[in-house]
């Protein structure tokens, strides 16, 4: 492979003042609390990069070594390492944290961190697939663990200049990290060492469809056409593999790997194409390259002639990405025309195990690699889509988790799976949204998976050929259809969330979602299995459950941090520091904002620089948001724009956008949503109009804003912390439950009667309530 686009920057190899070597050893004390072992009977030692770790000169490091006659101790400010300078083995070589751990947090080389009564262990990674799966499956080890520490052995290919080589054999090399509970900053030392998130297009931000069905131009028109008629936005079409011929001449094999399109369904690809492109689509083609090129592909000569073999002989050019002088030719022959006529991407859909002729080799991670990094040709910021295939993976998104059962079991353990992916730093999984196959028919089921779609790293909506598994809203009863498309916007308008959440999962190191153990590690955090947070402002707490048929409310417990939180839809006001029960409607869906977060929405669904925003301003702090924008090239020009809220003068400051202000306009409407206050008189700012006063909702500002100069929007008035509404959302809930009139009748009466809110649960508790009812009117009580 040749040209700048195709190369990987690495730097292997670690300041000599950080090693600590011996005749078949080799201690590289990366950070105070990440170390790398090595051991090499030969007393050779691998100084290249590798499939997983790319970077290993992170820095000095202050630490100490003393010997005795017991060996080698080595001290960093969180470390403590004991060898006796032999093989590595569990009696000769432990590490410790220098902390509260104590002898929990102890590693013997060799022997796997378990849960036993004292702690869980490793809190897991991610798989490689989810195919098949109906529910839970196994996850391997991540960087976190309840006792302090995590290993991860490095027996990945090596790289050598830009191609791949077979590492030395023989070597253990085992990385070691000893980040207590600070599970953030482990998380940020991987990236240091093996390279960080890309920055993803914006577009990839928006909605995708896509399904494993044979459409034909015409009938994939229509329903794009469909979609904008119903206000539907999508920003991405994947077509899956009907795309190219599948049924072929038998003596060719199966149609499943193809590179040549089905002229009877698409008989002017690149018209169809430039529709797509037209239409604000880009577009991605599905292919599974491993029976490589038959005789029947349109670049079967151009192929077969560069990889010397005769095209009149008919013989397939097999499929070999371990060999470079097939690479080259694989790309330039069958990837490049298609994307010449508009492909913007490919669905890498590798299935077909992990072994290639060069012996430790993954195909799937050499697809991902030279694919990524081929996509960046002509300044195009890079990406792919395709399956996990170990740490490092992070580097080359998207990632397709596999094909899913649909249930509720497998939406149960899809948030699960999503949040845990970042203790590995994987961060941009993209599920089938919805679930693939087999399962039931539950609406209710399908708009929970959409609604959990909204807060998903990338929301795809998939399904297969099942006549009956579509995912279009139209095919759902009116309240699913409704609550569907509802969530299908809210994606599009919360992009210029998302993407500077993208942005800071590149410099900063902070995965998208996280498991909320990332924000406050106590035990009952990690208890919150399925809630997490969602970027820098926003906690979510997945319903994966259906609802009650008595209250209709679907219910949930998480913990929540220390602090106060708002619910983003209905501005319910909430202690943290506490496990929390709730309950949501089919409409409705738990998404909570810490006091002082700033959240800014598009005010349309376009996926550019918006013309307009909705900024979401949650009181009862003090907050500041620093929103991103590019113009999407690979080496982007940016442009930068901050919000500040000061709680004790009521001011929301936006400020003049910094950098390229040519990327964005020079005057954006804003209407301003400030949740968790009531008694506000006026908001002062040229141009300001309070639209709505803060009732039962939020208080609502609407003002234009100069790009260069900014403004400052007062809010006058006693500005006090709004009281939650109790009552009139009480009568709400009562008035949608399916109970008995009188059983309604008593409650509300109960609340009229006593107003002291202990007083009111103890009263509700005499009642002897069906659970589901007792813990609803008790989130509200005691919110």
């Amino acid at each position: 492979m040749s040209g700048p686009e195709l190369r990987l920057t690495t730097a292997p190899c670690a300041a000599e003042a950080n090693v600590v070597q011996g005749d078949n050893y080799r201690i590289t004390v990366l950070t105070s609390r990440m170390l790398r072992l090595e051991y090499s009977a030969e007393g050779r030692f691998e100084d290249r990069a590798t499939q997983m770790v790319v970077n290993r000169d992170l820095g000095p490091v202050d630490f100490q070594v003393v010997r005795d006659a017991a060996g080698l101790h080595l001290y960093t400010e969180a470390l403590i390492v004991d060898y006796d300078e032999q093989a590595f083995s569990a009696s000769g070589l432990t590490v410790r944290l220098s902390g509260p751990y104590g002898y929990h947090s102890q590693w013997r080389y060799g022997i796997p961190n378990e849960p036993n009564i004292y702690h869980r262990g490793n809190l897991g990674g991610t798989a490689r697939t989810l195919d098949m799966i109906d529910g839970a499956c196994e996850l391997e080890d991540g960087l976190v663990a309840s006792n302090g520490y995590a290993v991860l052995d490095d027996d990945t290919i090596a790289l050598d200049g830009d191609w791949v080589a077979p590492r030395i054999e023989g070597n253990s090399d085992t990385y070691y990290f000893g980040y207590g509970d600070d599970a953030a900053a482990a998380v940020r030392d991987f990236y240091r060492l093996t390279g960080p998130q890309p920055l993803l297009p914006r577009w990839a931000l928006g909605n995708w469809w896509s399904r494993y069905y044979a459409y034909s131009a015409t009938e994939y028109q229509a329903l794009i056409e469909r979609f904008e008629a119903e206000d539907l936005p999508f920003s991405v079409a994947v077509v899956d593999m009907d795309w190219h011929w599948v049924d072929v001449d038998p003596k060719y094999g199966t149609g499943w790997t193809g590179y040549s399109w089905n002229t009877d369904l698409f008989p002017d690809p690149p018209a169809f194409l430039a529709w797509l492109h037209a239409h604000g689509l880009k577009v991605s083609l599905n292919t599974h390259p491993a029976d490589g090129v038959r005789a029947y592909e349109d670049r079967y000569a151009e192929l077969a002639t560069r990889l010397g073999i005769d095209p009149a002989s008919g013989l397939p050019v097999n499929f070999d990405i371990a060999d470079p002088d097939f690479l080259t030719p694989y790309f330039e022959e069958l990837h490049h025309p298609l994307e010449a006529q508009g492909v913007d991407f490919w669905w890498l859909d590798w299935q077909q195990g992990n072994f290639t002729s060069m012996p430790g080799l993954d195909p799937l991670w050499m697809l991902n690699h030279f694919h990524f990094l081929d996509s960046a040709r002509d300044g195009k910021r890079p990406i792919t889509f395709s399956r996990y295939a170990g740490p490092g993976s992070h580097r080359y998104p998207v990632g397709f988790s596999g094909d899913t059962v649909t249930s509720w079991a497998s939406l149960d353990f899809q948030p699960y799976f999503t949040a845990t992916a970042a203790n590995i730093g994987y961060g941009w999984w993209s599920h089938d949204i919805g679930g693939h196959m087999f399962g039931i028919r539950d609406d209710e089921l399908a708009t929970r998976w959409f609604q959990l779609g909204v807060f998903s790293p990338i929301n795809r909506l998939h399904s297969t050929k099942d006549l009956f598994a579509g995912k279009e809203p139209w095919k759902y009863a009116a309240p699913a259809r409704t609550a569907m498309g509802e969530s299908l916007r809210l994606r599009h308008r919360l992009i210029p969330y998302l993407f500077t959440m993208s942005e800071r999962a590149h410099r900063l190191g902070e995965p998208l979602v996280r498991p909320l153990y990332h924000l406050d590690p106590r035990p009952e955090a990690i208890a919150s299995r399925n809630s997490f947070a969602f970027g820098s402002e926003l906690l979510v707490a997945p319903l994966t459950t259906p609802v009650d048929r008595r209250t209709t409310l679907a219910q949930v417990t998480t913990w929540l941090p220390a602090g106060e939180w708002i619910d983003f839809f209905t501005g319910v006001r909430y202690a943290g520091g506490r496990s929390v029960q709730l309950h949501r409607p089919l409409g409705g869906y738990p998404v909570l904002a810490r006091a002082g977060a700033i959240v800014p929405l598009a005010g349309q669904h376009d996926v550019g620089n918006p013309e307009s925003f909705e900024l979401h301003v949650f009181a009862g702090a003090d907050g500041d948001f620093t929103l991103y924008e590019d113009d999407d090239l690979a080496a982007p020009r940016s442009v930068t724009t901050r919000y500040r809220y000061d709680q004790a003068a009521g001011e929301l400051v936006i400020e003049p956008a910094s950098g390229a202000r040519d990327l964005v306009p020079s005057v954006r409407s804003y209407r301003i949503v400030v949740h968790g206050l009531d008694g506000v008189g006026a908001a002062d700012a040229d141009g300001a109009v309070l639209v709505a006063e803060s009732a039962a909702g939020p208080l609502v500002v609407e003002l234009s804003v100069p790009t260069a100069d900014g403004a400052t929007v007062r809010l006058t008035g006693e500005r006090r912390a709004s009281d939650n509404h109790v009552e009139s959302r009480i009568f709400d809930l009562l008035a949608a439950a399916q109970i008995e009139h009188p059983l309604k009748d008593r409650i509300w009466r109960l609340l009229q009667d006593e107003t002291a809110t202990l007083r009111r649960v103890s009263a509700l508790q005499a009642m002897d309530l069906e659970p589901a009812l007792h813990a609803a009117l008790c989130e509200l009580l005691l919110a």
